[in-house]
């Protein structure tokens, strides 16, 4: 009996420790539904097999629907998310709130100080990591270099404002479905204005004064408005008020855009033979500027943090280190070439010369490294970020300064009209919110 006893206790023993060791830790990871996120979803295989026992869900969204359904949660302490993909602009001021967990234990092998410096700045608090980079970006202008030969120009790799102008005239074509060029027109913070943003740096205006006061009564404000709405309402596609960075990315790769002025890590999509037929024929240039020093080049980085709310953080860890670490790199590569995989992130990949032969590398980092989220535009600024202002108020002032803009784009109002409700509505947001005195 007492043998017995023992030897059915031992099978429990086994039983329960197998089943302790088959344990699933489930994760929710929101997303956006940007091409390299899709093609992570796609690479999950090599998690599953490397990580058994950690079961990832997926919450796939729209960038502006993204923002709104993961500042929702981490502000109200919902839990729904244990990775969320939030951006620089989120990091540090939701870090300053404790709402995310430190990444500073990441594994030695993860190479924290491989990380590119002005990315890894933007993710940091007080020196600690707190978002692991996905991807890095800043702006760039792409062109059909078959469109340009034929009108007979050539569009500089510095280009000027006004450079731009003559091109998209030179090129713009709606008979035979081309447009001259597309801009982000769709409203949202992270939309329309982080465009306008930058172009607006690059003609001398700003967001605010030192004295945090409004500037969108500015002549600049107004040259800058002025030409964006006359170039989309002239050589831009129709319904350009309502297109972001999805519907451009696919309008240039359908060969519809003449010129794109966008994210740098869209490079690889628009060189790519199996989503565009234009692949060979796409040529890069630097953002452009208006002669007072400044691009419209922005610095952002598409990355994953672990709200402070999630009940598997650890779990969560384990899939931040999987999908942001060197060896994600070379799974992209070894899958579909290296033109594929996420940029913007790592000095090792910039120094990899399969990589910085690749036609856009070079213009990329440039751009990354020319970004300066201290000194954003001509004029000095009170507030850090370049194509955002680092205060937890710009994301509701933003979006609305957008739908603003975004309903002059679209023939609802005038320029001049724009500009005077959102010197309005920022001026009063500002005052209430006590940094106007």
């Amino acid at each position: 009996m007492t043998l017995t006893f023992r030897a059915l206790l031992g099978a429990s023993v086994a039983c329960t420790l197998a089943g302790a060791a088959l344990a699933q830790t489930t994760i929710t990871v929101a997303t956006v539904n940007n091409g390299d996120m899709i093609r992570m979803q796609g690479l999950m295989d090599d998690f599953n097999a490397k990580h058994p026992d950690i079961t990832v869900e997926w919450v796939t969204l729209e960038e502006n629907v993204l923002r709104q359904n993961v500042t929702n949660d981490i502000a109200t302490g919902g839990g729904q998310f244990d990775v969320m993909t939030i951006g620089t602009y989120e990091v540090p001021i939701w870090a300053k709130q404790g709402w995310l967990v430190s990444l500073n234990d990441l594994p030695a092998s993860y190479d924290v100080d491989d990380l590119l410096p002005p990315i890894r700045s933007g993710l940091s608090l007080d020196g600690t990591l707190y978002a692991a980079p996905f991807y890095g970006e800043s702006s760039f202008l792409n062109y059909r270099k078959d469109l340009a030969e034929k009108a007979g120009i050539t569009i500089p790799d510095q280009p000027t404002w006004d450079d731009i102008k003559a091109a998209a005239a030179a090129m713009h074509d709606p008979d035979n479905g081309v447009f001259g060029i597309c801009l982000r027109g769709k409203a949202g913070w992270g939309e329309n204005m982080a465009f306008l943003t930058t172009m607006a740096n690059s003609y001398g205006a700003r967001w605010f004064d030192m004295d945090w006061k409004p500037q969108f009564d500015s002549p600049e404000w107004k040259a800058t408005l002025t030409d964006y709405v006359e170039l989309l309402t002239k050589y831009g596609p129709p319904g350009a008020s309502g297109n972001g960075y999805n519907e451009n990315l696919t309008l240039s790769l359908q060969g519809k855009c003449a010129m794109r002025m966008d994210a740098t890590v869209s490079a690889s999509a628009l060189t790519d033979p199996g989503q565009s037929e234009y692949a060979d024929k796409v040529g890069f240039a630097l953002a452009p500027d208006a002669g007072l020093g400044k691009r419209a080049n922005w610095l952002w980085a598409w990355s994953l943090a672990i709200p402070s709310s999630s009940d598997a953080p650890d779990a969560a860890k384990t899939f931040v280190d999987w999908a942001t670490n060197k060896d994600y790199l070379a799974l992209v590569a070894s899958k579909e070439g290296w033109a594929a995989a996420p940029p913007g992130t790592r000095t090792s990949l910039y120094a990899n010369p399969e990589y910085a032969a690749l036609p856009f590398a070079k213009m990329t980092i440039d751009s990354i490294n020319a970004a300066d989220p201290a000194n954003p535009s001509v004029q000095p600024v009170p507030y850090t970020g370049v194509q955002f202002v680092a205060i937890p108020e710009f994301a509701g002032i933003g979006t609305s300064v957008g739908e603003i803009f975004s309903a002059a784009l679209a023939g609802q109002k005038t320029v001049d009209e724009a500009l005077a409700e959102a010197q309005t509505l920022v001026t009063d947001e500002m005052t209430t919110a006590g940094y106007i005195k």
